[in-house]
């Protein structure tokens, strides 16, 4: 019996750029779906998903969740983040890394936070609070609500010692996420963990993550006063 090699995700992607490029899906025509590629290229969905979301990144196509993906009807840039974690970040520095985890516990998931990540009220999520501090200065402040059906074996995990974000991308790492970026004037409760008064300006990061296609996290990530964001495109 002979065994057929399964395509790439780089294969898929470039054989899905030739055909925009040849006009063979033209400008703002629907892709077929992950699946129907998947069965043509006889490989996983998940290798459909990394070479639309290159493509996506590269500005050829669009994606939008329950809409499918569109080739787009206008070339653009895209300017490009990259999201270390936040140890990385501070290493990165040269500073020392210390993480503290504040609170840990299982609750149902609360209506806002049902409304965010689209799942039922009564599932329940582990929400986590936790302090990255860089040369023992505040740097972050992390709360992170975590749809326990879609990782059941976080909710025994340890992480008093590596923060949520770090086991997660062990561990379960998602397929897509979904990023906003907000300037916040801290509260009380803000000011005091991040050693600053109220009223203060901070930049905060909001980020929803799926795996495949189930609600996985819903997180934010509080930066020090002056935290700058930079990008290249």
């Amino acid at each position: 019996m002979t065994i057929q090699k399964r395509i790439s995700f780089q294969s898929v992607r470039d054989e899905v750029k030739r055909r925009i490029e040849s006009r063979v899906w033209p400008q703002g025509s629907l892709l077929p779906t992950e699946t129907q590629l998947a069965d043509e290229f006889n490989c996983a969905r998940a290798t459909v998903n990394r070479a639309l979301r290159e493509l996506a990144d590269q500005g050829f196509v669009e994606r939008k969740r329950k809409s499918g993906t569109r080739v787009k009807k206008e070339p653009s840039k895209h300017a490009k983040l990259e999201f270390s974690l936040a140890r990385q970040t501070i290493e990165s520095q040269n500073a020392t890394y210390r993480y503290a985890l504040v609170e840990r516990n299982v609750v149902e998931s609360p209506r806002w936070l049902s409304s965010q990540i689209d799942i039922s009220r009564d599932k329940r999520v582990l929400h986590v609070t936790c302090m990255h501090y860089a040369d023992n200065r505040p740097f972050q402040l992390e709360e992170r609500w975590i749809n326990i059906d879609a990782v059941p074996e976080l909710e025994d995990a340890d992480l008093c010692a590596q923060g949520p974000h770090e086991w997660l991308l062990n561990a379960a790492p998602f397929t897509e996420a979904e990023v906003a970026f907000c300037a916040i004037s801290a509260d009380a409760k803000l000011a005091e963990f991040m050693g600053t008064t109220t009223g203060t300006s901070m930049i905060q990061m909001e980020r929803t993550t799926w795996k495949e296609d189930k609600p996985l996290t819903f997180a934010r990530m509080t930066h020090h006063p002056g935290y700058c964001i930079r990008t290249k495109y």
